[in-house]
């Protein structure tokens, strides 16, 4: 790696998929030391209820992420290359045509909108490129923040899966929430390829 590498090492990662103020760059093995780091925060640890565990068992987890055909992973980059979060379309059934959003950000860049953006952009990606007709989100009934992003990029709470999580001793009900193609395709916002 050379210096310029070393003071800016997302700047050569390629932009695959682009939001209005971010960008996706395909997850590699090499992010999980950044990620456990995010999942280390106790706010993200509480909210998507999980421990976060030994660094090599996430690398060995990001590997097999990338082998894995039913899912898409990507580092949510700002324009100066900043990373500021995970994203993911997971479970993806290209025969149902439906599959999981998943988000993770940065505890420094929360409550800026981003979230709102990369979800907006993760569901261009996924009705607008790939042959998806449902996405469907979780995230714990009371997590008031996660729920207001998800309803502002367009997902509708459907239900309530009570007592489905376990985390820290206690049982935790999460909110299943979902959006269809079709109310992706009435949304009037800017598309993702808007901002090429």
């Amino acid at each position: 790696m050379n210096e310029d590498e070393e003071a800016a090492p997302y700047a050569g990662r390629q932009r695959f998929w682009r939001g209005e103020h971010l960008a996706f760059t395909p997850l590699e093995p090499e992010d999980a030391e950044l990620i456990q780091h995010w999942r280390a925060d106790p706010v993200a640890a509480q909210e998507i209820g999980v421990w976060p565990g030994p660094l090599h068992e996430l690398h060995e987890r990001l590997v097999s992420y990338v082998e894995d055909r039913t899912r898409d992973d990507f580092l949510i980059l700002l324009p100066d290359d900043t990373p500021i979060g995970h994203i993911a379309l997971t479970d993806e059934d290209f025969v149902d045509g439906t599959a999981e959003a998943c988000l993770l950000l940065a505890p420094e860049h929360r409550s800026q909108g981003y979230g709102a953006d990369a979800l907006a952009a993760l569901t261009d990606l996924a009705f607008g490129e790939l042959p998806l007709h449902r996405l469907e989100a979780l995230t714990h009934t009371g997590n008031a923040a996660a729920l207001a992003t998800l309803k502002r990029a367009g997902f509708t709470q459907e239900g309530v899966r009570r007592s489905s999580c376990l985390h820290r001793g206690r049982r935790h009900d999460e909110a299943l929430l979902g959006l269809l193609r079709t109310e992706w395709e009435a949304q009037t916002r800017p598309r993702s390829w808007d901002h090429v």
